[in-house]
């Protein structure tokens, strides 16, 4: 019996456009009132999704940049796996080298140095990942994006601020062998962090103590919850380390090959409420 659903948000529960279905709050919902926990698990800092969740009437706990931060279902935080300040200078002085565009996520909120690089990139990405043609659509979606987004002329002033927890860096570049190149520099220059994806495009760079598998396990002990009573749902890289950990793992139909195989189940799309048939699916059991 499923006693636990852990769910991400970009490319599975959220649609190109960043909507939650009617379909999907439904299914959330109904477990909530047969007594599973769900929980979020998102690359997203918390400033970027709460207010997204709240709107569409969804309360539940989150782990957020990948497990750097848990929040409770009234969203304080009750654990964070920060990166430590040394290794964010490092690898901040590794992208910079080799001029990968990339963010800051913080107890604060989300940081870029290009707002305007931010706003293509992230056209960009729901343009090919999406499922609309509307470039209107595509458009709003960005800029509700960026409105979570703050610029700043230099990322050094932040990552010495000892009130600024550093949580995640974000890097893209369309170039994969330029990605490849970087992620090997960065582990072989330090240790204690982790490098995980949400795209082809891009590098999630944590603590190795923050990954969404490590938080979701931490999180159903608090609840007496066992893995293998818990469902995680993904679309990607950066859900491996749930997928691997939980007894019912579902890859998105949007999701990669090599997602799916290493997964027990595969649902349908995002734009097909993938989310809400899992859910039903295992409440079904």
């Amino acid at each position: 019996m499923i006693k636990c659903i852990a769910i991400d948000m970009d490319g599975t529960l959220l649609t190109s456009t960043q909507e939650i279905t009617e379909e999907n709050k439904s299914a959330i919902k109904e477990a909530q009132q047969q007594g599973v926990e769900v929980v979020i698990a998102t690359g997203r800092a918390y400033e970027e999704s709460g207010d997204l969740l709240k709107e569409a009437g969804i309360i539940t706990p989150m782990i957020c940049a990948n497990g750097a931060e848990i929040r409770t279902n009234q969203h304080e935080i009750i654990g964070t796996n920060p990166l430590e300040k040394d290794i964010a200078k490092k690898i901040a002085d590794i992208l910079h080298d080799n001029q990968v565009y990339y963010e800051v996520y913080t107890n604060r909120g989300t940081y870029t140095l290009d707002k305007n690089t931010a706003r293509s990139l992230i056209i960009d990405i729901f343009t090919v990942n999406g499922h609309t043609e509307n470039m209107e659509e595509i458009k709003k979606a960005a800029e509700e994006r960026l409105n979570d987004i703050h610029q700043v002329e230099s990322y050094l002033p932040l990552i010495e601020d000892k009130d600024q927890v550093i949580y995640k860096f974000l890097a893209f570049n369309y170039d994969q062998v330029l990605l490849a190149k970087v992620k090997e520099e960065l582990l072989s220059m330090m240790d204690g962090i982790a490098i995980s994806a949400s795209g082809k495009e891009n590098l999630e760079i944590t603590s190795v103590n923050a990954q969404k598998g490590i938080a979701l396990e931490e999180f159903v002990k608090t609840r007496e919850i066992d893995l293998k009573d818990t469902m995680a749902i993904g679309d990607n890289f950066n859900d491996l380390s749930m997928m691997l950990k939980v007894g019912r793992a579902v890859a998105m139909g949007n999701a990669e090959e090599e997602i799916k195989k290493q997964c027990h189940f595969v649902t349908a799309t995002n734009e097909e409420s993938g989310v809400a048939k899992a859910i039903y699916k295992a409440l079904a059991l």
